[in-house]
């Protein structure tokens, strides 16, 4: 459990720090302000995406392993 907690902890602050600087970059450029707005994105989307990854990562493990089989 505890490698689970860190493995979810870890890919979501990953993930969500690239996803939310590209998709701000996409959204306003990189403007003066970009790091406010990108901060600000991520501090938001890291609690979704940490829940989401602990919460998905046995079923996607388990679709991943049956497709590996394949």
């Amino acid at each position: 459990m505890k490698q689970r907690l860190w493995a979810s902890a870890l890919m979501s602050l990953i993930l969500s720090c690239l996803m939310t600087a590209w998709v701000t970059w996409l959204n306003l450029g990189f403007t003066a302000d970009y790091p406010a707005h990108w901060l600000r994105a991520w501090m938001s989307a890291w609690p979704v995406a940490g829940l989401i990854s602990f919460t998905f990562a046995p079923l996607v493990q388990k679709l991943a392993q049956q497709m590996a089989e394949r």
